[in-house]
C-alpha cells in the first residue's frame, strides 16, 4: 500500500518493478542508484574512438547512450505529466516527444533556437507525404474545457425537455411542414438561378424595361423574405 493507505497508483508500480530488476550495489549509497531511471556510468575512453572502425558496443557507449538515455528519462517524466499512466488514451506520442528532444539536443545545433516538432524540415516533409488523421477532440481538451463542454450540453438537455419548450419547437415543426417554406424558398430561387442565366444568354430579356428586371431580381425575392417573416410571427 501506498502512503496514506491507498492503493498504488500504475506509475508508482511501474517504477517498483523496474527498481526491483536492477542488480544490486552495495558499495554504492542508496542515493546515487535510486533514480527514475538509473544509468550506470561507463568506463571513460581515453580518447573518443573512431566511430567507422570503433565496435558496436563501444559506438553504443559513447555515441548513441548519453544522449537517447536522458532523452529516455525526459519521455518518462513527460509521459507522467501527461497522465499517460493514469488514462488509456491521451494525445501525448512518446516518438515524437523523442523525436523533438533528440533534434534539438543534436551538438551540431548547439547555438540554434528551440524548434517545434511540426516545424522539423524532415518532420514537414514526411507528413506532407503521409498526413496523420486530427486528433480527437476529447483529447485535446483540457479537464475544465471537457467539463464546460458536458455541463452545457447537459443544460440544453434539460431546458429542451421543459414542456413550454417542447410545445414551441412542436409549434415549429408543424409550421414548417404547413407551409412548407423551405420548398417554397427552394423553388423560388430555381426560377431566379433559371432567370439568371437565361439573362445571361440574352434569352428572355428582350422587351423588358430596367425597372421590370430590377422588380423581378431584387424586389420580388425581398418582398417574398418579408412575407415568410411575417408569416412566422
Amino acid at each position: 500500500m501506498a502512503a496514506g493507505g491507498r492503493a498504488p497508483s500504475l506509475w508508482e508500480r511501474v517504477c517498483a518493478e523496474y527498481e526491483a530488476e536492477q542488480p544490486q550495489f552495495p558499495d554504492v549509497p542508496e542515493s546515487k542508484h535510486g533514480s527514475l531511471l538509473p544509468i550506470a556510468e561507463a568506463a571513460p575512453f581515453a580518447e573518443p574512438p573512431d566511430p567507422k572502425t570503433c565496435s558496436p558496443e563501444e559506438y553504443l557507449e559513447y555515441y548513441i547512450f548519453p544522449v537517447l538515455l536522458p532523452g529516455m528519462a525526459e519521455l518518462l517524466h513527460q509521459a507522467k505529466k501527461e497522465k499517460c499512466f493514469e488514462r488509456k488514451r491521451t494525445k501525448f506520442i512518446a516518438c515524437d516527444f523523442l523525436t523533438e528532444w533528440l533534434y534539438n539536443k543534436n551538438p551540431k545545433r548547439k547555438d540554434e533556437s528551440f524548434t517545434e516538432f511540426f516545424s522539423i524540415p524532415f518532420v514537414n516533409d514526411w507528413l506532407k507525404n503521409h498526413p496523420r488523421p486530427p486528433i480527437p477532440l476529447s483529447l485535446l481538451l483540457s479537464e475544465e474545457e471537457a467539463s464546460i463542454v458536458i455541463q452545457s450540453f447537459w443544460r440544453g438537455y434539460r431546458v429542451r425537455c421543459d414542456s413550454e419548450i417542447q410545445e414551441l419547437r412542436q409549434w415549429q415543426k408543424q409550421l414548417r411542414e404547413d407551409k412548407n417554406i423551405i420548398k417554397r424558398v427552394k423553388e423560388f430561387w430555381t426560377k431566379q438561378e433559371a432567370k439568371a442565366i437565361m439573362a445571361s444568354w440574352g434569352v428572355g430579356s428582350a422587351g423588358r424595361s430596367d425597372k421590370e428586371l430590377l422588380f423581378s431580381s431584387i424586389l420580388l425575392p425581398l418582398g417574398l423574405v418579408f412575407c415568410w417573416i411575417s408569416q412566422i410571427h
